[in-house]
């Protein structure tokens, strides 16, 4: 995993040549307004993603299916 900073020109995320065409790559905006992570948050992020891409989640239907169950109990 690489993390790197970018720039949009005209629109489009500038990120060089430092991944191989086709890569896929993960892009968390800043923008004015929006709430900006401390640098905790920004490792706990990391961390989830890597979880998800790793399949260590839960599908969101299992999750839904087991609040249901558990609410009928």
């Amino acid at each position: 995993m690489k993390v790197l900073a970018a720039r949009v020109v005209d629109g489009k995320v500038d990120i060089g040549n430092d991944f191989e065409e086709g890569s896929t790559v993960a892009v968390i905006g800043s923008v004015s307004d929006a709430p900006r992570l401390t640098p905790a948050e920004e490792q706990e992020l990391e961390e989830a993603l890597a979880a998800i891409r790793a399949g260590e989640f839960v599908d969101g239907r299992e999750l839904l299916a087991d609040l249901k169950a558990r609410a009928t109990r």
